[in-house]
């Protein structure tokens, strides 16, 4: 494994937490796996044998409806971990996972964490940490889809692709395109286009897979506005 996908893995939340020793030992056991865009690394239904931590680029979790439309759980970058739930248990991964960009992304034995788990209790610590954090992601999923209207989910969605504490303008690229965005607001992509429109009052520009942000502290504001003012907007 190259000595930066190393420092990336261990600084992800799955191995953060763990002693050095251990994480050495769990790192020098795993895959380092290259995904084209659009190429599957699980399928929906496929045993679950291992976690996954991205190294580079951008991969979704997913779930084909009945009505034969896509649901997409989760989109996750660098450093980001994502499977430990199921696959401790040895079952079946509940959703499919697609590398939407390129993609680099570490394999993780889930037998060889579990056999350190039942040696070293800080392992199990250290999964716990990561599952409630996922868990955390979705209430805040839940609650955004039922406290904030569709343009302020896609504010504070670009507000998260700006530099921490940024104030200011602020140029970001898109880092998929722009169905998979609406797919992770709980958006269709006609209500995409009708947010980022409303966001043009806000200062927001949206230039193909660039978005301008005149002021992010406004932009921020409007994000937090109460709902009932914020569809008048």
């Amino acid at each position: 494994m190259q000595e930066e996908h190393r420092t990336i893995a261990r600084e992800s939340l799955l191995l953060s937490s763990i002693p050095d020793d251990l994480a050495n030992e769990i790192l020098s056991e795993t895959k380092t796996r290259r995904f084209k865009h659009g190429q599957m690394i699980f399928s929906h239904g496929d045993v679950a044998s291992s976690i996954f931590v991205v190294i580079e680029g951008w991969v979704k979790l997913f779930r084909v409806t009945p009505n034969g439309s896509e649901a997409v759980v989760g989109v996750f970058t660098q450093g980001s971990s994502f499977g430990e739930a199921v696959a401790f248990k040895g079952d079946q991964y509940p959703v499919s996972a697609e590398a939407v960009t390129d993609a680099v992304v570490v394999q993780v034995s889930a037998s060889k964490l579990l056999e350190l788990m039942q040696a070293r209790p800080e392992v199990c610590t250290a999964i716990l940490a990561a599952t409630f954090a996922h868990l955390h992601g979705l209430v805040s999923q839940i609650e955004q889809l039922k406290a904030q209207t569709g343009a302020q989910r896609v504010a504070e969605f670009l507000l998260t692709l700006c530099p921490k504490d940024h104030i200011g303008e602020c140029s970001v690229t898109l880092p998929y395109d722009k169905a998979l965005i609406a797919g992770r607001l709980g958006m269709k992509p006609e209500s995409l286009s009708r947010a980022f429109a409303k966001l043009r009052a806000i200062g927001v520009t949206i230039q193909r897979n660039h978005a301008v942000i005149a002021d992010t502290e406004d932009l921020a504001e409007y994000a937090e506005r109460d709902p009932a003012e914020a569809w008048s907007k």
